[in-house]
Parts: structure tokens; C-alpha cells; sequence
């Protein structure tokens, strides 16, 4: 079973940036800069939880009971895997050593599985299994780019109506990249 996932890296850019936004809106000046960027870093988190998946390349720590878990990441796209931690027997927290296991990232499906003739290590029961990782798109999808637009948009000019009347295209637009729980 996995467990909420903890950013320990926030994303260094967002899929759009404020400038892109800002053209999208027609808005030439500064004042609602700081409004326009906002809209950017909700819309992303909103999408991101919609789909399940991470559009900007950020670090989390995930934790799981065991293993067998590893079968399937709870995040995706993964980059890259930082470490896994465990508790041994003994009640020493450990370091999986890189040898052991590999990354399979089959794009939004990522599961990290035994090398060959590799055995996964007796845990400590009750503990668990720690992943830290890079996770999300580089460069997010022009897709996904287009529907944050869309959303940032919708939610600009109608400030103070926080209900979106129509999902069609936002749904059309992010049907590809939406992940199972």
C-alpha cells in the first residue's frame, strides 16, 4: 500500500510560464502579474491531481509497506530514482544499493523491479519502504500546456465564479494523460 506522497522538491518552473499566460490573457501590463502566477501554480496542481500524474519536474519521497509495492509507483512520469531506504531486521535503516533494482518508466506507467538473480531484502515488519525520486515532465505536453491555458483563462476572467461551467475541452484535451489511483 502506498502512502500520500511528500514533495521534497517543489517543481523550478511551472509547465507555463507567467509570460505565456499573460499573452494567452491579452494583458500587457504588470499589475495582475502576481494573480496571473498564482492561476499558473493552482491550475498545475489542479490538473496534476485530475490526472494523477506530474506535469512539472519536481523531487518526492514516497512510502510504501513493502516491496512488492515497487510493482507500481504511485507517481509518474519518473525520471529518475534518488534512493530507497529501508528498515532492516535489525532495525537499521539502510540504503538499497543500486545494484539490486532498476527503473522500468514505461512513460506514465513506472515500476522499479529486481536486476536479474537480485532478491529484494527482509524488511522489519511494520516499516516501510522509502523511494525518493525525480518525478514529472521536463517539458510537459503541448496538450497539457494547452488545457492549463484554457483553464488559466477561464479562471482569469471569471474571478470571482470559482465554477467552471464546461470540462468538455479541458477533459478532451487531458483524456491521454490521465492515470488510474
Amino acid at each position: 500500500m502506498w502512502y500520500p506522497t511528500k514533495i521534497t522538491t517543489p517543481a523550478a518552473s511551472e509547465p507555463v510560464t507567467t509570460e505565456e499566460a499573460k499573452r494567452r490573457l491579452h494583458v500587457d501590463f504588470a499589475d495582475d502579474d502576481a494573480d496571473i502566477d498564482l492561476l499558473v501554480k493552482s491550475a498545475r496542481d489542479h490538473i496534476e491531481k485530475y490526472c494523477n500524474v506530474r506535469f512539472a519536474s519536481q523531487t518526492v519521497e514516497m512510502k510504501c509497506d513493502g516491496f512488492c509495492d515497487l510493482n507500481r509507483l504511485p507517481e509518474a512520469p519518473v525520471s529518475s530514482v534518488t534512493s530507497i531506504a529501508y528498515v532492516d531486521t535489525e532495525g537499521a535503516t539502510q540504503t538499497l544499493a543500486t545494484s539490486i533494482y532498476e527503473l522500468r518508466n514505461d512513460d506514465l506507467e513506472a515500476a522499479i523491479v529486481r536486476k536479474y538473480g537480485q532478491q529484494w531484502p527482509a524488511i522489519q515488519p511494520g516499516s516501510r519502504v522509502t523511494v525518493t525520486a525525480v518525478v514529472g515532465y521536463v517539458d510537459a505536453p503541448p496538450a497539457v500546456k494547452h488545457a492549463l491555458l484554457l483553464f488559466i483563462a477561464d479562471a482569469y476572467e471569471n474571478r470571482e465564479n470559482a465554477k467552471i461551467e464546461d470540462w468538455t475541452a479541458l477533459d478532451a484535451l487531458l483524456s491521454n494523460y490521465r492515470r488510474g489511483a
